[in-house]
């Protein structure tokens, strides 16, 4: 079989299980080392494993973040094949590895790489904004300073540009205006870009970026004041963090949006009346949070014609909440499924029962779905009421877990909730369902 076949093969391997066929003959020692994905994941993204690392001392975390730092460096060195589509980092990682980083990243560019994924978590750390930098050199840039004037002291010597990029991942790498624009408008090829925790972005411009760009996801940016997009082929646009200005103008294509930093009923009046207004008429998928958004009968709802997919975080013991729910059901006439997220008043004492709504009735809603569901009677008011306004619902899923709460590991009370939703929901919910709609409990 020739070698070709083999990197093949051992590119859809774990990174250490391919290593490890190292040991299989004298043919095989070197194989892997032509890998094309260069995944090195150390399953840190799994909640347990979150956890357990944030409560170690530190002395500890710097010595298995070093270890982690060192299984990489090792690899890049012995890497022999021409290309990675891959190379993608998980690890709780500062800018004390600086000089590592920027060895792996100059490493990519050189292999020509087409994703590139960097998650270092280092929100964890006690110095957690130490974020790693990523480095203006690297991409031909340099950042302007007192000396820059100065041919010795600029850099120099390194491979230019991500030609091949189509899938960008940043998560707590400090990036600057500059960098992402570059990134956005110089990358032919690059289709997918998230970036999640930085503190320089500022003011991000995605104006006539590469055609090529579908996908852009910007969260949880600490220093952001707006993003401004225009004449862009995007399909998605998803925001997450404070409230930000916000411009989208001509993009023809969009029709994904995620939009969750809705504090206030005046910025949800802007986000419909402003932001949004150039494509609403277009949106397939709509994803917002309103659990602070109070309900104004006098907002006249902009009507979304397209709209197949809506998603809410709500608040489900706001006494208003059904008539919230009833304002986004008439105005999405075409709606097919309907996700719902909810959130609740911690203490039983400060709940006002939820005010009855009118029914509404909705001819196209054929699924929806209930996450976060709890054994409460406002959770059950919701679904009660979705059921006879939804005419053709064939399907109602009731999901107990509250990822968006907590993302990576539940405690001991949270678990306890769910089980005591599940049972709730079998015993109740269930037997309120007409025949004709399937019930899921997850």
């Amino acid at each position: 079989m020739p070698d070709e076949i083999l990197v093949s093969i051992l590119s859809l391997l774990p990174l250490k299980e391919a290593a490890a066929t190292s040991i299989l003959s004298r043919r095989w020692q070197y194989v892997w080392m032509s890998t094309m994905v260069l995944n090195f994941d150390a399953n840190f993204d799994v909640g347990s494993n979150i956890c357990r690392f944030g409560a170690l001392k530190r002395k500890l975390r710097d010595l298995e973040s070093g270890r982690y730092v060192n299984w990489v460096n090792r690899v890049v060195e012995q890497h022999r094949g021409p290309n990675i589509e891959e190379f993608s980092v998980c690890f709780q990682l500062n800018d004390r590895f600086t000089s590592s980083i920027d060895k792996w990243i100059q490493f990519a560019i050189e292999k020509g790489v087409t994703t590139l994924v960097l998650k270092f978590f280092s929100q964890l750390d006690s110095a957690s904004l130490n974020f790693y930098a990523f480095p203006h050199k690297l991409l031909g840039l340099e950042k302007k300073c007192l000396y820059s004037y100065i041919p010795s002291l600029r850099p120099c010597g390194y491979k230019v540009g991500f030609q091949s990029l189509k899938v960008l991942h940043f998560q707590w790498v400090d990036v600057t205006d500059e960098v992402l624009e570059y990134f956005l408008s110089n990358c032919a090829v690059l289709e997918r870009v998230t970036v999640y925790g930085t503190k320089s972005l500022v003011n991000l411009r995605v104006v006539r970026p590469s055609a090529a760009l579908k996908h852009l996801a910007i969260g949880a940016c600490l220093g952001l004041q707006g993003i401004e997009i225009c004449e862009a082929n995007l399909v998605s646009f998803k925001y997450d963090g404070s409230v930000i200005n916000l411009l989208l103008t001509n993009v023809p294509l969009l029709v994904e949006v995620s939009i969750s930093y809705i504090s206030n009923p005046r910025a949800f009046i802007e986000l419909f009346s402003s932001k949004l207004s150039c494509c609403l008429s277009q949106l397939e998928i709509l994803m917002l949070k309103i659990t602070r958004v109070d309900y104004n009968p006098k907002h006249v709802f902009p009507m979304l014609a397209n709209l197949k997919h809506l998603e809410l975080i709500v608040h489900a013991d706001y006494r208003l909440a059904l008539h919230h729910l009833t304002s986004f059901l008439k105005a999405s006439p075409f709606l097919q499924r309907l996700v719902l997220k909810l959130d609740f008043i911690v203490s039983l004492e400060d709940i006002e029962k939820i005010k009855k709504a009118a029914k509404c009735p909705h001819h196209y809603l054929k699924v929806v779905e209930i996450v976060g569901y709890r054994a409460r009677a406002s959770a059950v008011d919701h679904i009660l009421f979705l059921i006879k306004s939804a005419t053709a619902l064939e399907k109602i899923v009731i999901d107990p877990l509250r990822r968006w709460v907590y993302p990576y590991e539940p405690g001991s009370e949270e678990l306890s909730d769910e089980a005591e939703a599940r049972e709730h929901a079998v015993q109740l919910i269930k037997t309120k369902l007409p025949s004709t709609v399937e019930f899921v409990c997850l």
